[in-house]
């Protein structure tokens, strides 16, 4: 982000600032004065402000000793000295440390200064900080501005590039429509043999959940009716229309398969019942009179429950939930479609 680089960028170079200031400040205040002591003060400030550039941590509390100890010797004897050196801290305080931190020390410190050198230094003091607070201020607020524009303008790109994927993946969709369940429907029209045609319907499902992307929608009540229709027991359907996403008829039919041949394999009766009904989503009950089996005991290796019929609807964001006894088995499977 613009702003948080811009802030540190400025809050980093605010101690270097205020050290060579201070340096270059005192070089012609020495010279003014012309003495032992002018010259040691100078000497003692471009030590000091090893703070300013190498221990920022320290550099608030040594700047501070170091206006005081200026106002303190050189009193009005080098008003200009001081007064400028004084300005140059306040203002880069305003740059380094937050309001909470520089509105003390810039109160304690211009204390300091009229108690050694009187009240004369507090209107360019005073007025020379809060200029310096309002210019950081709107630096930050006009980096914020540009932050929130970029964001905005990024936004419309991801925005554009998402409806220009889309209406390729539509195109692409929709030419997979044309050659796969278009030329179903013409089959059928045509009084295509019903068996051939049922295939043909299955095998388009297939295709058009897997490239499609789940895109567009199935007949889960008759893409079920036709599973039913080719399994080995005889089901009993009642179905309903119920629009799905393809890849979730997919994995739909798929399950319903993989139940009915553990039907015709092991619950000993050659009859069951499949329903489909409309909720938020799509219900399919899958319900057999045979000698039912306990699932809490069927091994880790049998993975036909586990896999290809729970973990097939969790993948697809629905619920397969399978009760059997010595009456019979029930396998509810259950999708909610998104609001």
């Amino acid at each position: 982000m613009l702003e948080a680089r811009l802030l540190a960028t400025v809050s980093r170079l605010a101690g270097p600032i205020r050290g060579a200031g201070v340096v270059l400040i005192s070089l012609f205040g020495a010279l003014s004065l012309n003495s032992p002591l002018g010259w040691s003060l100078c000497a003692a400030v471009a030590v000091s402000t090893v703070a300013d550039f190498r221990l920022p941590r320290v550099a608030l509390p040594v700047a501070f000793l170091r206006v005081a100890v200026l106002s303190v010797v050189l009193g009005a004897d080098a008003d200009q000295w001081v007064l400028t050196v004084l300005t140059t801290t306040l203002i880069t305080w305003q740059w380094q440390w937050p309001p909470k931190v520089s509105v003390p020390a810039t109160v304690a410190l211009l204390a300091v200064q009229v108690v050694t050198t009187g009240p004369g230094v507090l209107v360019r003091a005073v007025l020379e900080s809060v200029l310096a607070r309002l210019s950081y201020e709107l630096l930050r607020r006009s980096s914020r501005r540009v932050d929130l524009l970029r964001e905005r303008a990024a936004e419309r790109s991801r925005a554009a590039a998402v409806a220009l994927d889309q209406g390729r993946r539509e195109r692409e969709y929709l030419a997979l429509l044309h050659d796969t369940a278009a030329a179903t429907f013409l089959m059928a029209a045509h009084g295509g043999d019903p068996e051939e045609v049922a295939a043909q319907a299955r095998r388009d499902l297939v295709v058009l959940a897997e490239r499609g992307n789940a895109q567009g929608t199935v007949d889960l009540g008759a893409a079920l009716t036709a599973v039913a229709r080719d399994s080995a027991v005889h089901v009993r359907v009642e179905a309903e229309v119920v629009p799905v996403p393809a890849g979730v008829a997919l994995q739909f039919v798929r399950a319903a398969r993989e139940l009915l041949t553990n039907v015709e394999r092991h619950a000993g009766t050659t009859e069951a019942d499949l329903t489909v009904t409309r909720a938020r989503g799509a219900v399919v009950v899958i319900k057999d009179g045979g000698r039912g089996f306990v699932p809490a005991e069927v091994p880790e290796h049998r993975r036909g429950l586990r896999g290809s019929v729970v973990g097939r609807l969790e993948a697809a964001g629905g619920t397969a939930v399978v009760e059997s006894g010595p009456a019979g088995t029930t396998a509810r499977l259950e999708w909610t479609a998104d609001d």
